[in-house]
């Protein structure tokens, strides 16, 4: 199997363009000093993650801009840390300065000009809308949980993506799926019949950081720690032939 393979890249966003753990941390400072003893970064990340998963599976027609807030407000009721409502909703609204990873923005730049790019995302479409201005291209087709009404790793949003390729002119096959959490894309796009490619953002650390363990390692056809990483492979397979 070759990346020129492919006439389309869909693409998670949080965790492997945008560095949503960096932040995160950054946003969630207020309140994580008011904690004693204090947390490790992964600790934080970790407890992230589980409410985050848990509100998802609970309220999936929610927008993520709303699901947030009560994330931290979840995590101060675990941490034990009194906040206010105005503090959770903000909290909701910090996505929009979650850093890009340097890399992505080139390297979209790059692959737009060899695939179509699609978003397959568990976001609301106003936050994206903030998120793709750091990204610096136009996506080809953007799904997004608002959309559907459900978040990764739930079926829909890969059966909803997977319902409106024709319009790309696109077949399941010609799409390679291109991500960093196991739990929310690799292991749904394993039953969807989907070529992977994950982008191990997360290889100089251990375990899962903001995603949940994933129940199986799922398979995958390409591993690439950044996005550059990629690129340079099929820069490397087109002076190849």
């Amino acid at each position: 199997m070759r990346l020129g393979d492919f006439k389309a890249l869909s693409f998670d966003c949080y965790g492997t363009l945008i560095d949503w753990e960096s932040g995160m941390i950054e946003a969630l400072s207020g309140l994580t000093s008011q904690v004693s003893p204090g947390l490790t970064r992964d600790e934080i990340l970790q407890a992230h993650a589980r409410h985050e998963s848990e509100q998802q599976a609970q309220t999936p027609g929610k927008l993520y801009r709303d699901i947030l807030p009560i994330v931290y407000k979840r995590l101060a009721e675990q941490w034990g840390v009194c906040v206010s409502w105005s503090e959770c909703e903000e909290y909701g609204r910090s996505v929009r300065h979650w850093p890009a990873f340097v890399d992505s923005p080139g390297a979209l730049q790059y692959l737009k000009k060899y695939y179509k790019l699609i978003i397959l995302s568990n976001v609301d479409n106003r936050t994206f809308h903030d998120s793709n201005e750091k990204l610096q291209v136009e996506f080809d087709a953007i799904y997004s949980a608002e959309d559907i009404g459900a978040y990764k790793p739930a079926d829909a949003n890969f059966d909803y993506m997977k319902a409106h390729l024709a319009d790309l002119g696109l077949e399941p096959g010609d799409v390679l799926h291109t991500a960093e959490s196991l739990f929310h894309d690799h292991l749904p796009a394993n039953r969807h019949g989907l070529a992977g490619c994950w982008i191990y953002r997360r290889h100089a650390q251990e375990g899962f950081g903001a995603t949940m363990t994933p129940e199986e390692l799922p398979k995958y056809d390409f591993r690439f720690n950044t996005m550059a990483d990629l690129v340079k492979a099929h820069q490397e397979e087109l002076r190849n032939g």
